[in-house]
Formats: C-alpha cells, sequence, structure tokens
C-alpha cells in the first residue's frame, strides 16, 4: 500500500489511549478474554484503532476458544506479518499495512478455507 501513515511516538501517544498506544505501538498483547471484541457478533467490519484501515470483516470471525477475537481470513491490503522471534517463540506478527501498529499473530491452526488463524487485540481494533 502507498499511502503509509508516519507519526511520531508522541503523536501517537496523543491520538491513543494508553492501553490501545502499547498494543499497537509497543507490540503488547491484552488479557485473554478481557476484550471488548472477543465476543461480539454484530456484522460488520474491523479497522485499524490506529488509522482506520479495514482489517477484517465480522463473515470471517470465529470463536477460537482462545480469548482474542479470531478470523480465518483479512481483508485485501489491510494486513501485513512479519517475522517475530519475541518470548523464544518463532511466530508471524500481524500488523496494520497502513499504519504498521501491532495487531497480533497468525497461525495456522484456524479453519476451513484458509486453515489460518488471525489472534487480534481488541485494544487495536474498531468497529463499523
Amino acid at each position: 500500500m502507498e499511502n503509509k501513515i508516519q507519526k511520531s511516538e508522541e503523536e501517537w501517544r496523543i491520538e491513543l489511549d494508553p492501553e490501545s498506544y502499547h498494543v499497537l505501538r509497543e507490540r503488547g498483547t491484552e488479557r485473554p478474554f478481557t476484550g471488548k471484541y472477543n465476543k461480539n457478533t454484530d456484522e460488520g467490519t474491523y479497522v485499524c484503532k490506529g488509522c482506520g484501515t479495514p482489517l477484517f470483516t465480522s463473515q470471517t470471525k470465529f470463536d477460537s476458544g482462545c480469548g482474542w477475537p479470531s478470523f480465518y481470513e483479512a481483508m485485501d491490503n489491510g494486513v501485513e506479518t512479519r517475522n517475530d522471534y519475541s518470548h523464544g517463540m518463532i511466530r508471524k506478527e500481524i500488523v496494520c499495512s497502513t499504519c504498521g501498529g501491532h495487531l497480533g499473530h497468525v497461525f495456522d491452526d484456524g479453519p476451513n478455507p484458509t486453515g489460518l488463524r488471525y489472534c487480534v487485540n481488541s485494544l487495536s481494533l474498531g468497529f463499523n
């Protein structure tokens, strides 16, 4: 995506609440089963809380039982993956393709048709 958003960390701190800043900008993780969208069943689009980029649709959301909102497919051009070697693990981090905000991780244990589980922090999301 050509239109990358670049802001200083001070600008992000002003725009985001402290908990969302921690997740989106410092690669934090909310406690499982506490997120606003974990059990949400409304129809709509999940967007990046930092910049509003559409990320996931409610049609691809499923209850994985892991404690975080889970999706089997991301929207086109919404999410990028990066290798994450933190905490002694090898994982695929997912970030917003527009602002680079940390969303969560993607795993290969999801349902058909993709077999993927995008495990996302509610604190990194908005919902329309």
